[in-house]
């Protein structure tokens, strides 16, 4: 990610911690740096749209009550990336004529 986009990320996970519960001895600090090193490497959107989804209790495997660990944060994100990858193949297939 670039640095305007690591913003984004940050921005997108503060919103998400502030809606659900947090452990008061929780460093917030340590616990941005642990998520944001996790999905260094992911598409912001991908991110932004798994964020979403779990604020709105759209994942399954997630906990609605609690906030998802950055592993939890990862698998949903990678699955964004995936869907949004077959949906441009899709996409890109119907353009050339082949479905």
């Amino acid at each position: 990610m670039t640095a305007a986009e690591l913003q984004q990320a940050t921005k997108a996970l503060a919103a998400m911690f502030s809606c659900f519960p947090q452990s008061a001895l929780a460093d917030v600090e340590m616990q941005m740096r642990g998520y944001l090193a996790s999905v260094q490497d992911a598409d912001l959107a991908d991110l932004q749209s798994a964020i979403q989804r779990f604020m709105r209790g759209e994942v399954k495997a997630g906990n609605a009550q609690f906030c998802p660990s950055s592993a939890q944060l990862c698998i949903e994100v990678r699955e964004r990336r995936t869907i949004r990858e077959l949906l441009a193949r899709r996409a890109a297939g119907v353009k050339l004529g082949k479905v």
